[in-house]
């Protein structure tokens, strides 16, 4: 089974306006297989306290079972090499079998959100990228890198070229 790009999302809601809207539009995603939800879990809590939560996955338990050897084998054969990628697959397997979330990493979610808030953790696979990344195997590109950029990364580097700017018009007598 194959795979696309994953991305894990953590969102926190300080105070959450829930109208159906982020699921509408995960559904949306999903029905147009841009992405494919491996394991999503929301945790809210109330203002007196009441936990209700949210578990969704379209990972069938086949696919689940098929995932968990997949990554388990990945991190069997960069703990052990080649030895650890048997071990590493029958592992993963029989944890992710029921889900990304057990029930003490739910109670941890759960004791992590505030009170009146919520919590969202996804693991997102981007199905669009998968011909992209055929079509770039196919050509002979391999991927160094890849990253999500955020607004708040050009922000961030703007400040670092001003303090930059600002540090070589110092050190050459401009204005102070």
């Amino acid at each position: 089974m194959e795979f696309g790009p994953l991305q894990l999302l953590v969102v926190v809601f300080k105070d959450p306006h829930f109208t159906g809207g982020v699921l509408t539009e995960l559904h949306r995603l999903r029905e147009h297989d841009i992405v494919r939800l491996i394991d999503m879990l929301v945790v809210r809590k109330n203002e007196h306290g009441a936990l209700t939560t949210l578990e969704m996955s379209d990972l069938s338990a086949e696919e689940r079972h098929q995932f968990g050897m997949v990554v388990g084998s990945l991190v069997g054969f960069g703990a052990e090499g080649d030895k650890g990628v048997d071990k590493g697959a029958e592992a993963g397997a029989a944890i992710i079998g029921d889900g990304l979330f057990d029930d003490e990493e739910r109670w941890a979610i759960a004791d992590a959100v505030p009170v009146g808030a919520a919590a969202a953790i996804a693991l997102l696979e981007h199905r669009w990228a998968m011909p992209l990344r055929t079509a770039i195997g196919e050509a002979g590109g391999t991927a160094v890198t890849d990253a999500w950029i955020h607004p708040a990364d050009f922000v961030a580097t703007g400040a670092a070229l001003a303090a930059q700017h600002q540090q070589k018009s110092f050190g050459q007598g401009g204005d102070r």
